[in-house]
């Protein structure tokens, strides 16, 4: 089973303004201050307004647009109160984001229709008791159960009974498979490739020529292939690294120069873990030990040194008094997700 909370930053933002409700809203950052779009409400995306678009644009394309600055300490704690009801239903729960999470029922139940009782139990309670919806995909595996997810939201129910699965892609755009980007999409598309269906004809061996290792994974997406399992994640919330100088440092780019250093390390760990950070924290304390961290969250998530490096920088300099001594600097990624938030390209890892 994957469930995916509907608008989940702009559902919560209704529950604490009911006044909001039906109306055009997103969260994200101002468009004063070239703010992206982090969320937004169906009646938002109305108007074409979708995540990670630049919040001057949304703004033009809704002039009744209502602009909500994150709040991400609220939802984390709407997060964690859903993700305890998933885990009344399921001893083996992955969250792969703040408003996402896989669960293997295979030892809960022994027929599908125990399944769907499942998925309609935790959507009552979800909406009964917190007052939030949540839409839900039950398939064989973690790929057909995110797609099927996505296929009737909000407040969704799909289900892709065993046999069904090449059936139900078939028809879907290529894109709509979380291992494939735009970028993909677009080269598929130049050798007449716009469906699941249109991938499936081609022979695996030709994909490799054309995509390299990625045309093994498109195979066996397109016959709705994926072996990975769902697993508990244990492993730490985020991932940081910081450096006390021995001698406080005033000078800019010094300090930009360990922020480099402290980045791709963090790099070289997420890499290692097999994590993409979706947060960017940078951490600075003056010489009076009066600390400061300062975050920044993407719309898709980061492991690469280069990014992470440009990111933590802009903080620094936008957040830092130019002149003052700093004696700690660190750096942080945290709100992990599976590589790319997409299928990884070995299915059976």
């Amino acid at each position: 089973m994957h469930l995916d909370l509907d608008a989940f930053f702009c559902s919560v933002e209704v529950l604490r303004d009911p006044s909001l409700k039906d109306k055009p809203i997103v969260v994200g950052g101002r468009s004063e201050n070239r703010g992206v779009v982090a969320a937004a409400s169906y009646p938002a995306r109305k108007f074409g307004i979708h995540s990670a678009m630049p919040m001057i644009e949304a703004t033009r394309r809704c002039k009744d647009l209502i602009v909500i600055s994150s709040q991400h300490g609220l939802y984390r704690m709407y997060s964690k109160v859903i993700m305890g009801i998933l885990r009344a239903e399921s001893p083996i729960i992955q969250q792969v984001s703040i408003d996402e999470a896989y669960l293997d029922l295979s030892d809960e139940v022994d027929q599908w229709i125990e399944a769907t009782e499942i998925a309609r139990k935790i959507q009552m309670r979800i909406s009964r008791d917190i007052g939030l919806s949540a839409s839900v995909g039950i398939a064989t595996n973690k790929m057909i159960a995110k797609i099927a997810s996505d296929f009737q939201k909000p407040n969704g129910l799909t289900v892709v009974l065993p046999g069904q699965e090449v059936e139900f892609l078939s028809p879907l755009p290529v894109k709509k498979i979380p291992g494939i980007g735009p970028k993909a999409t677009a080269r598929l598309a130049k050798y007449g490739i716009y469906r699941v269906q249109d991938m499936s004809v081609i022979s695996e061996e030709k994909l490799v020529q054309r995509f390299g290792k990625m045309g093994s994974a498109m195979t066996r997406w397109s016959k709705g292939i994926d072996d990975r399992p769902v697993h508990e994640d244990h492993e730490t919330k985020s991932i940081s690294t910081e450096r006390t100088f021995s001698k406080n440092i005033e000078a800019q780019d010094e300090l930009l120069e360990v922020i480099e250093k402290l980045s791709f390390k963090v790099a070289e760990q997420l890499k290692k873990k097999k994590f993409m950070a979706a947060t960017i924290t940078v951490k600075f304390r003056y010489a009076d030990f009066t600390t400061y961290t300062r975050q920044h969250t993407l719309a898709e998530p980061v492991d690469d040194g280069l990014e992470i490096c440009r990111i933590a920088q802009k903080l620094l300099v936008k957040n830092w008094m130019p002149g003052e001594p700093v004696r700690l600097l660190g750096v942080g990624g945290s709100h992990f997700s599976e590589p790319h938030g997409q299928l990884s390209l070995g299915l059976g890892v």
